[in-house]
């Protein structure tokens, strides 16, 4: 080989590595750094109001029934504080309670914690300790960071589990939308240590043992998923992973929880709106687990948005099926 052909080479191998460097790269333009407030309550509810003008919000509203303490600190992250608001029955019984922790929906991208302040009162006063979560938007951090987060919530509520009147062995995750894929995730990989990448409260489990999911999807991979549909798009959950699905199949197979559905041994309850595209992989989920006797519940609210959990009157009949599940699993 002459020296023409050495640096002809030489360049080719270089461009390739440029290239493959190029696609593994994941898109830094979409971690902005920028506050996302697309989805937030009182747009939805304006939203929603054309069509279903009956709808109301269900107000934060603190109670005599419901200890309340705001802005806790449960992980850090390099300089990064992550919060949570944690709500408990005023009245501390001798028998300890399961613990709730709620994860905000947004499209992994938008949202706050604040979205579900009122779920987490209604159910304190049912006598349930109930924690919201803040996590790392895709804004401020890709996948996985906001799973890596959510299980060092589980870690912390464990952690202070006596402060709480906590059984920790009754700890839930439930979600809404974006923040019910990945309650369905948190859930779905308890016995696996793939997300437990922060350091706060190593020593303590990130295993949950119920999941309930309002509007989450169970799979990006899945043949009815809008992402399977559309691989080249770069929508809200490609913009948190940080790759289209052609770009990287793999991360959005191992994002999904359905991945991990063969392994699972806790219950789940699907509390699922009308709109159909948000819940690919739901009714293949329970077919499996009806096959390895996994207690798994789907309830259907007709003619609902997708965020129907923020709103009377379907509100009061969520509050109650959540509760009517976890005493069937727990008592």
């Amino acid at each position: 080989m002459n020296s023409l052909e050495k640096i002809k080479l030489s360049c080719c191998i270089g461009f390739l590595l440029v290239l493959t460097l190029k696609t593994k790269a994941q898109h830094q333009e979409w971690r902005t750094g920028i506050r996302d407030t697309s989805f937030n309550t009182m747009r939805d509810y304006r939203q929603n109001l054309k069509k279903y003008p009956f709808i109301r919000l269900v107000p934060d509203s603190v109670t005599s029934a419901v200890k309340e303490t705001r802005n806790l600190v449960y992980c850090q992250v390099d300089n990064r504080q992550l919060h949570l608001d944690a709500f408990s029955p005023a009245s501390r019984s001798k028998k300890t309670t399961p613990a709730i922790l709620i994860i905000h929906g947004g499209g992994w991208r938008s949202g706050d914690r604040s979205q579900h302040i009122p779920l987490a009162q209604h159910l304190a006063a049912l006598g349930y300790s109930c924690f919201t979560i803040e996590y790392r938007l895709s804004t401020e951090a890709f996948y996985p960071a906001a799973v890596n987060d959510i299980k060092s919530a589980v870690q912390w509520v464990r952690a202070n589990a006596k402060k709480f009147n906590i059984n920790p062995k009754k700890l839930v995750i439930m979600g809404f939308s974006a923040g019910g894929q990945l309650a369905a995730l948190t859930g779905l990989t308890s016995n696996s240590s793939l997300f437990d990448k922060n350091d706060c409260n190593k020593k303590q489990s990130s295993a949950v043992q119920a999941v309930i999911d309002i509007d989450g999807t169970l799979s990006f991979v899945h043949p009815e998923s809008q992402e399977f549909k559309n691989p080249q798009q770069t929508g809200a959950s490609a913009q948190w992973i940080g790759f289209t699905m052609v770009e990287r199949p793999e991360l959005w197979k191992e994002a999904s929880p359905f991945t991990y559905a063969a392994d699972n041994k806790i219950p789940f309850l699907f509390l699922n709106s009308a709109v159909e595209r948000m819940h690919a992989g739901r009714d293949d989920f329970k077919k499996l687990m009806d096959q390895k006797g996994i207690y798994t519940e789907i309830i259907n609210f007709k003619d609902t948005p997708h965020a129907f959990c923020l709103y009377q009157p379907w509100f009061n009949p969520m509050v109650n099926n959540i509760d009517t599940f976890l005493k069937k699993i727990f008592n």
